[in-house]
């Protein structure tokens, strides 16, 4: 089951009775400040999980069309690591 942020809206302004305008700003604003925090520290939500960025290095990639190489440049990615108690939900 794929969630959108659409879908998220509705359900935040279905269940906490705002509008639909304030739950995008809600939903907007949750998801900067943990872009922006996560940069810098690791971001913990008690019950859900922890947010963190991570480097990958740089390394060699291939087109598998042409078989041509070329670099793959180091990037940062935002990391997510589930608590246990989502990890228990799921299992």
């Amino acid at each position: 089951m794929n969630f959108s942020k659409t879908n998220i809206i509705k359900n935040i302004s279905k269940k906490s009775l705002v509008s639909a305008g304030d739950a995008t700003s809600i939903l907007e604003s949750f998801l900067l400040l943990i872009k922006n925090k996560s940069k810098s520290r690791l971001v913990k939500l008690s019950g859900f999980g922890s947010f963190s960025f991570k480097k990958t290095p740089e390394r060699l990639g291939r087109n598998p069309k042409t078989q041509d190489s070329y670099i793959i440049p180091e990037l940062n990615k935002l990391n997510f690591k589930p608590s246990n108690k989502i990890k228990e939900n799921i299992n």
